[in-house]
């Protein structure tokens, strides 16, 4: 597999990019996971009112059974204390109804700051790097191959030519199809550094 080409200034060009697009993914999770640390701080009020919730509910239960034990209004009086731990029971949900949002909006922050440069990079450089590998893999195959592999190249670089161009490129189009070894290994150097590689 031919994953960089062996011209030299392309060569740094796709070396440049990749360690470019490395950069941008460790950055984008140091931000993400550094969004995430200072959201989840957020959650310091919902862990305050559990917190809260927790000791007011122990504080009506327990007086709720002292007030048990007193003869004839101490069921009266057991019933309203247990109506406070129920109050103590709700700043407990809020408590952790605000732990689990804050938790949600911290995980979406960092999923978002994290996915987005990395799926820029798979729409837009991981595409031109997998091409760039398949042609290049593939040229170089071809020129493993000897004069058939050379004609092959030699085919391509004409057929790949702009319009524009192909009035200029009928001597090179007679010489390939008059054989001619330096024409042919023209052409094909040329569709070799059209793929980053050298003849």
């Amino acid at each position: 597999m031919q994953l960089y080409a062996e011209r030299p200034i392309r060569r740094t060009a796709q070396l440049v990019s990749d360690l470019l697009a490395v950069l941008l993914v460790v950055i984008a999770v140091w931000l993400g996971t550094s969004v995430y640390d200072e959201v989840m701080k957020l959650r310091a009020p919902g862990d305050g009112l559990v917190d809260a919730g927790t000791g007011l509910r122990g504080t009506f239960d327990s007086a709720a059974n002292s007030a048990d034990r007193i003869p004839l209004v101490g069921d009266a009086l057991a019933k309203a204390l247990h109506g406070g731990s129920d109050v103590g029971t709700k700043l407990t949900d809020a408590g952790h109804w605000q732990i689990e949002a804050v938790a949600n909006l911290a995980w979406w922050l960092a999923a978002v700051i994290i996915a987005l440069p990395v799926l820029t990079l798979v729409v837009t450089w991981l595409p031109l790097r997998w091409h760039f590998a398949r042609r290049a893999t593939a040229a170089a195959h071809l020129r493993t191959l000897g004069d058939e592999g050379l004609d092959l190249l030699a085919l391509r670089a004409l057929a790949t030519q702009p319009l524009r161009r192909l009035a200029s490129v009928d001597e090179a189009a007679s010489g390939w199809r008059q054989r001619d070894r330096a024409v042919i290994e023209k052409l094909a150097g040329h569709e070799l550094a059209r793929h980053g590689l050298v003849p």
